[in-house]
């Protein structure tokens, strides 16, 4: 999501927060070799209001 101008604002234990310049923000999991799941993603992509577009664009990068 960093490729959607957000930067990484902490880490706790194994939980990242990615905060958007205008203060938008979400929780993503980091947890090795486990993928995010399809319903995850959607959560995470409506937080940060990107469109089905932007995430499919962002996952192909």
């Amino acid at each position: 999501m960093t490729g959607a101008s957000a930067s990484r604002a902490a880490t706790r234990g194994s939980h990242c927060i990615l905060r958007h310049p205008d203060g938008r923000s979400t929780v993503v999991p980091l947890h090795s070799g486990e993928p995010l799941g399809p319903g995850l993603l959607i959560k995470i992509a409506r937080d940060i209001e990107l469109s089905r577009s932007d995430v499919i664009r962002l996952l192909t990068e």
